[in-house]
């Protein structure tokens, strides 16, 4: 790292988005993760579309059931 550094032409707000959003990505075990690419290649779906359907699933019945 150098001493010191100079922000004399640095402009404060360039990269900030005041509406932008943040993906969080999510680890999977290693296990669990070769079960879902093996479904997901079984259905011809991408296997992060078939994770967001197994999540809105327990995510549909938790609702049904009144669970916040």
């Amino acid at each position: 790292m150098k001493a010191e550094y100079d922000f004399s032409k640095a402009e404060r707000g360039k990269f900030y988005y005041p509406n932008a959003t943040f993906k969080s990505p999510i680890y999977l075990d290693d296990e669990v993760q070769e079960f879902v690419r093996k479904k997901a290649e079984e259905k011809g779906v991408d296997w992060n579309e078939l994770v967001n359907e197994i999540v809105r699933k327990e995510m549909d019945s938790d609702l049904s059931k009144g669970v916040k």
